[in-house]
């Protein structure tokens, strides 16, 4: 193994016939290839070679980066190719990458100890053949992923027009609904915490104390690969949302989903939702919270912003959620009296979130029986679609 990885680091030296013919004829007893829905049932950690901008836009949930190429050398092979042809950028693809050679079989002796691994690029070429030979020559059993990282976005962008038996949990600003989703989770329920995946609570504050936003793609990606775990026989809970959370926008056929899924709503007394809110957003700062209430101002109104800026100045939190409650109340009124699905409030009354799970539980119980056997929800006043989906293999 010492002389192969001296060998590599020396590529400059070696020509590009040798390289490519010795890859050709070793790589298929080095790694196995699988498309995309076998590739994910698999088990081993994932390594994705693409470069490291690459990754930061969008990358299979859990893979880790182990990139071939910098974004810089990516530029300079690319350039390569367009100034020099194919020949010239594949000989220059060695040379920067031959010096890495030993560095990635290192890595990936701290990332798979078992010595399994699964790894791809962009499209299942060169990038993921080079790295997966490396790892079979010293000694590991890799899977690459057949169409790569694109085969992977096309099976996430197809993934949510699977029908789920979707439940959609409803309920005004500080109902508690996030608390509620996780009690359904853990007493074993399906749960999609789409807020949780997109790092958001939905309003104009629900960046406050989260971390920073995915990607647009990786939350599709996320969304998919959780919507393909879940069994199509049971309930799916989903929060009720826009079809955007923060700067994250929900796949469509999802959000069609939730609009035609019937809506079991929360409620709670006023003083309950405000309580709540406190607890929920009382540790941001007066700057954060005023900021955020400036977003809204044209829609809370000049005169309610100005009194919800000066309550919140003197910390009188509950006070000012109370006047934005007014806007928030309003446009959660709207957007229930669109959908045309049945509606079935809750009385979360003085209930901690398990004692409302139970409930809901209960509840979905007696809403199973009208679904058709694929999941979508039976409307009396029309006819059952076809649901068949062709999922890329």
């Amino acid at each position: 193994m010492h002389d192969l990885t001296h060998n590599f680091n020396d590529c400059s030296d070696v020509t590009l016939d040798t390289l490519l013919s010795v890859l050709s004829a070793l790589s298929s007893a080095c790694y196995v290839s699988l498309p995309i829905t076998q590739f994910l049932t698999l088990s081993p950690v994932i390594l994705d070679v693409r470069s490291p901008a690459e990754f930061a836009q969008g990358h299979i949930p859990g893979a880790v980066s182990m990139a071939l190429f910098s974004d810089q050398e990516r530029a300079q092979v690319g350039i390569c190719y367009k100034q020099e042809g194919r020949d010239a950028a594949v000989e220059r693809g060695f040379a920067i990458a031959g010096p890495k050679f030993a560095g990635f079989i290192a890595q990936a002796n701290q990332l798979a100890p078992d010595r399994q691994v699964r790894l791809h690029c962009w499209r299942g070429g060169m990038r993921s053949e080079a790295v997966a030979w490396v790892l079979g020559m010293g000694g590991f059993q890799a899977t690459t992923l057949v169409g790569g990282y694109k085969a992977f976005r096309n099976w996430a962008l197809a993934m949510p027009q699977v029908p789920c038996q979707v439940l959609v949990l409803g309920g005004m600003t500080g109902t508690g609904k996030t608390d509620v989703l996780t009690a359904l989770a853990a007493r074993g329920e399906q749960v999609l915490d789409l807020e949780a995946i997109a790092s958001h609570r939905g309003s104009s504050f629900g960046g406050l104390g989260l971390p920073p936003q995915p990607t647009n793609e990786q939350f599709e990606n996320a969304i998919a690969l959780q919507w393909s775990q879940f069994d199509p026989q049971r309930p799916v809970w989903i929060e009720a949302e826009s079809n955007r959370i923060g700067c994250c926008r929900l796949p469509e056929a999802l959000y069609q989903q939730m609009q035609q899924a019937p809506v079991l709503e929360l409620v709670r007394p006023q003083a309950e939702r405000l309580a709540l809110l406190v607890d929920v957003y009382g540790f941001a700062s007066t700057s954060d919270l005023i900021l955020a209430t400036e977003r809204i101002r044209k829609r809370l109104g000049g005169l309610r912003t100005q009194a919800a800026i000066a309550l919140l100045q003197e910390r009188r939190l509950a006070d000012a959620f109370e006047l934005l409650l007014i806007y928030y109340d309003k446009a959660y009124d709207y957007d229930l009296q669109r959908r045309p699905v049945p509606i079935d409030p809750v009385d979360a009354t003085g209930q901690p979130p398990t004692d409302v799970a139970t409930q809901l539980i209960a509840r979905s119980r007696q809403l199973q029986s009208g679904y058709d056997p694929v999941g979508q929800p039976v409307r009396l006043d029309t006819p059952l679609a076809n649901t068949a989906v062709d999922l890329p293999r």
